[in-house]
Protein backbone atom coordinates (compact mmCIF):
# COMPACT_ATOMS: atom_id res chain seq x y z
CA UNK A 1 0.00 0.00 0.00
CA UNK A 2 1.02 4.00 -0.47
CA UNK A 3 2.05 5.02 2.67
CA UNK A 4 1.42 8.43 4.16
CA UNK A 5 4.39 10.81 3.14
CA UNK A 6 5.98 12.35 6.44
CA UNK A 7 6.11 16.26 6.65
CA UNK A 8 9.81 18.01 6.58
CA UNK A 9 9.39 19.70 9.72
CA UNK A 10 7.42 19.03 13.21
CA UNK A 11 3.62 19.94 13.28
CA UNK A 12 4.56 23.13 15.45
CA UNK A 13 7.35 24.52 13.19
CA UNK A 14 4.78 26.93 11.38
CA UNK A 15 3.11 27.54 14.95
CA UNK A 16 2.66 31.73 13.87
CA UNK A 17 1.21 31.70 10.56
CA UNK A 18 -0.42 28.09 11.23
CA UNK A 19 -1.33 26.28 14.51
CA UNK A 20 -0.28 22.91 15.30
CA UNK A 21 -3.63 21.84 15.69
CA UNK A 22 -4.84 22.67 12.19
CA UNK A 23 -1.48 21.51 10.32
CA UNK A 24 -1.77 18.03 12.59
CA UNK A 25 -5.34 17.72 11.27
CA UNK A 26 -4.98 18.54 8.04
CA UNK A 27 -1.89 16.07 8.18
CA UNK A 28 -3.10 13.07 10.08
CA UNK A 29 -6.92 13.40 9.69
CA UNK A 30 -7.37 15.04 6.05
CA UNK A 31 -4.54 13.99 3.37
CA UNK A 32 -4.49 10.03 5.57
CA UNK A 33 -8.14 10.20 5.02
CA UNK A 34 -7.34 10.48 0.77
CA UNK A 35 -4.71 8.16 1.14
CA UNK A 36 -6.70 5.30 3.22
CA UNK A 37 -9.73 5.76 0.62
CA UNK A 38 -7.14 5.62 -2.35
CA UNK A 39 -5.60 2.18 -0.91
CA UNK A 40 -9.20 0.73 -0.29
CA UNK A 41 -10.40 1.37 -3.65
CA UNK A 42 -6.86 -0.19 -5.30
CA UNK A 43 -7.10 -2.79 -3.16
CA UNK A 44 -10.61 -3.37 -4.50
CA UNK A 45 -9.67 -3.56 -8.03
CA UNK A 46 -6.89 -6.25 -7.50
CA UNK A 47 -3.93 -3.56 -7.90
CA UNK A 48 -0.23 -4.71 -6.82
CA UNK A 49 1.07 -1.37 -6.46
CA UNK A 50 3.59 -1.67 -9.01
CA UNK A 51 3.61 2.04 -9.88
CA UNK A 52 5.00 5.09 -7.78
CA UNK A 53 1.94 6.79 -6.49
CA UNK A 54 3.37 9.39 -8.87
CA UNK A 55 2.76 7.40 -12.27
CA UNK A 56 -0.33 5.94 -10.56
CA UNK A 57 -2.55 8.65 -13.27
CA UNK A 58 -0.75 7.93 -16.24
CA UNK A 59 -2.33 4.11 -15.39
CA UNK A 60 -5.64 5.31 -14.45
CA UNK A 61 -7.36 3.62 -17.67
CA UNK A 62 -6.04 -0.22 -16.14
CA UNK A 63 -8.85 0.16 -13.91
CA UNK A 64 -12.35 -0.19 -13.78
CA UNK A 65 -14.52 2.52 -15.57
CA UNK A 66 -16.72 2.66 -12.40
CA UNK A 67 -13.99 3.16 -9.80
CA UNK A 68 -11.62 5.67 -11.71
CA UNK A 69 -13.12 8.69 -11.07
CA UNK A 70 -13.05 8.20 -7.14
CA UNK A 71 -9.27 6.71 -7.76
CA UNK A 72 -8.37 9.77 -9.30
CA UNK A 73 -9.91 12.04 -6.65
CA UNK A 74 -8.42 10.59 -3.80
CA UNK A 75 -5.32 10.25 -5.94
CA UNK A 76 -5.56 14.24 -6.15
CA UNK A 77 -5.95 14.85 -2.53
CA UNK A 78 -2.79 13.34 -1.55
CA UNK A 79 -0.44 14.34 -4.29
CA UNK A 80 -1.76 17.69 -3.76
CA UNK A 81 -1.03 17.87 -0.33
CA UNK A 82 2.41 16.78 -0.69
CA UNK A 83 2.87 19.31 -2.52
CA UNK A 84 1.15 22.01 -0.57
CA UNK A 85 3.15 20.63 2.85
CA UNK A 86 6.62 20.87 0.86
CA UNK A 87 5.85 24.78 -0.30
CA UNK A 88 5.83 25.53 3.09
CA UNK A 89 9.14 25.64 5.73
CA UNK A 90 10.15 27.98 8.76
CA UNK A 91 13.49 28.54 7.53
CA UNK A 92 12.47 29.74 4.24
CA UNK A 93 14.57 28.68 1.01
CA UNK A 94 14.61 31.63 -1.50
CA UNK A 95 14.86 30.48 -5.32
CA UNK A 96 17.70 29.63 -7.05
CA UNK A 97 19.22 31.11 -9.42
CA UNK A 98 17.51 29.66 -12.12
CA UNK A 99 14.11 29.61 -10.84
CA UNK A 100 14.93 33.15 -9.89
CA UNK A 101 15.30 34.06 -13.22
CA UNK A 102 12.07 32.27 -14.71
CA UNK A 103 10.14 34.20 -12.21
CA UNK A 104 11.84 37.51 -13.72
CA UNK A 105 11.24 36.60 -16.96
CA UNK A 106 7.41 35.42 -16.54
CA UNK A 107 6.51 38.03 -13.42
CA UNK A 108 9.20 40.77 -13.44
CA UNK A 109 9.73 40.05 -9.97
CA UNK A 110 9.19 37.90 -6.95
CA UNK A 111 7.12 40.39 -5.29
CA UNK A 112 4.81 40.72 -8.42
CA UNK A 113 4.55 36.66 -8.43
CA UNK A 114 3.12 37.00 -5.05
CA UNK A 115 0.53 39.23 -6.44
CA UNK A 116 -0.50 37.34 -9.06
CA UNK A 117 0.00 33.79 -7.11
CA UNK A 118 -2.51 35.81 -4.41
CA UNK A 119 -5.11 37.36 -7.07
CA UNK A 120 -5.50 33.55 -8.65
CA UNK A 121 -5.87 31.70 -4.80
CA UNK A 122 -8.72 34.36 -4.03
CA UNK A 123 -10.47 33.58 -7.45
CA UNK A 124 -11.21 30.50 -6.71
CA UNK A 125 -14.88 29.86 -5.74
CA UNK A 126 -15.56 26.63 -3.29
CA UNK A 127 -12.77 24.65 -3.04
CA UNK A 128 -9.10 24.19 -4.35
CA UNK A 129 -5.39 25.00 -4.71
CA UNK A 130 -3.30 27.31 -6.78
CA UNK A 131 -0.12 26.46 -7.97
CA UNK A 132 2.96 27.60 -9.62
CA UNK A 133 4.34 25.10 -12.05
CA UNK A 134 5.81 24.66 -15.51
CA UNK A 135 4.30 23.45 -18.45
CA UNK A 136 6.23 21.36 -21.79
CA UNK A 137 7.23 24.48 -22.94
CA UNK A 138 9.48 24.65 -19.92
CA UNK A 139 7.73 28.44 -19.17
CA UNK A 140 5.82 29.24 -15.74
CA UNK A 141 2.38 29.46 -15.06
CA UNK A 142 -0.28 30.22 -12.32
CA UNK A 143 -3.24 27.62 -12.47
CA UNK A 144 -6.05 26.72 -10.43
CA UNK A 145 -6.92 23.83 -10.06
CA UNK A 146 -10.68 22.69 -7.78
CA UNK A 147 -11.12 20.17 -5.54
CA UNK A 148 -8.70 17.34 -5.81
CA UNK A 149 -7.87 17.87 -9.64
CA UNK A 150 -3.76 18.00 -9.50
CA UNK A 151 -1.41 19.95 -12.39
CA UNK A 152 0.10 16.33 -12.01
CA UNK A 153 -3.05 14.62 -14.29
CA UNK A 154 -2.26 17.39 -16.97
CA UNK A 155 1.50 17.05 -17.75
CA UNK A 156 2.67 19.73 -15.84
CA UNK A 157 5.18 20.32 -13.45
CA UNK A 158 4.24 21.64 -10.21
CA UNK A 159 6.52 23.75 -8.40
CA UNK A 160 4.52 25.16 -5.74
CA UNK A 161 1.26 24.86 -4.14
CA UNK A 162 -1.17 26.54 -1.25
CA UNK A 163 -4.07 24.98 -0.07
CA UNK A 164 -7.68 27.38 -0.11
CA UNK A 165 -9.89 24.70 0.91
CA UNK A 166 -11.15 25.69 4.04
CA UNK A 167 -9.45 23.25 6.32
CA UNK A 168 -6.41 23.99 5.39
CA UNK A 169 -6.41 27.66 7.48
CA UNK A 170 -10.45 28.37 9.13
CA UNK A 171 -9.49 27.27 12.81
CA UNK A 172 -6.69 30.10 12.26
CA UNK A 173 -8.33 32.56 10.02
CA UNK A 174 -12.09 31.95 9.55
CA UNK A 175 -13.61 33.18 6.56
CA UNK A 176 -10.23 35.69 5.84
CA UNK A 177 -8.77 33.54 3.08
CA UNK A 178 -6.46 36.73 2.10
CA UNK A 179 -4.70 36.84 5.27
CA UNK A 180 -3.46 32.94 4.86
CA UNK A 181 -2.50 33.58 1.97
CA UNK A 182 -1.13 36.86 3.12
CA UNK A 183 1.09 34.86 5.56
CA UNK A 184 1.30 31.95 3.78
CA UNK A 185 3.89 33.72 2.07
CA UNK A 186 5.79 34.06 5.34
CA UNK A 187 6.31 30.39 5.01
CA UNK A 188 6.55 29.55 1.65
CA UNK A 189 9.47 27.59 0.83
CA UNK A 190 11.05 26.81 -2.72
CA UNK A 191 13.17 23.76 -1.46
CA UNK A 192 10.48 21.37 -3.76
CA UNK A 193 10.67 24.13 -6.95
CA UNK A 194 14.65 24.29 -6.74
CA UNK A 195 14.96 20.33 -6.68
CA UNK A 196 12.22 19.89 -9.89
CA UNK A 197 13.75 22.68 -11.67
CA UNK A 198 17.48 21.24 -11.29
CA UNK A 199 16.07 17.49 -11.87
CA UNK A 200 14.24 18.18 -15.26
CA UNK A 201 17.30 20.64 -16.59
CA UNK A 202 15.13 23.45 -17.38
CA UNK A 203 17.62 26.28 -18.41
Amino acid sequence: MYKLKELPYEYDALELFIDTHTLGLHHRKHQENYLNKLNALLIDSGYDFRYTIEELDKHIKEFPKSRQDDIEFNLGGVLNHNIYFQSMNASQTKPNVILNKLIIKYFKSLDKFKEEFKKSALAIKGSGYTFLVMNDAGELEIVNFLNQDSPLFHGLIPLVCIDVWEHAYYLNYENKRDLYIDNFFNIMDFSYANGKILEKNFY
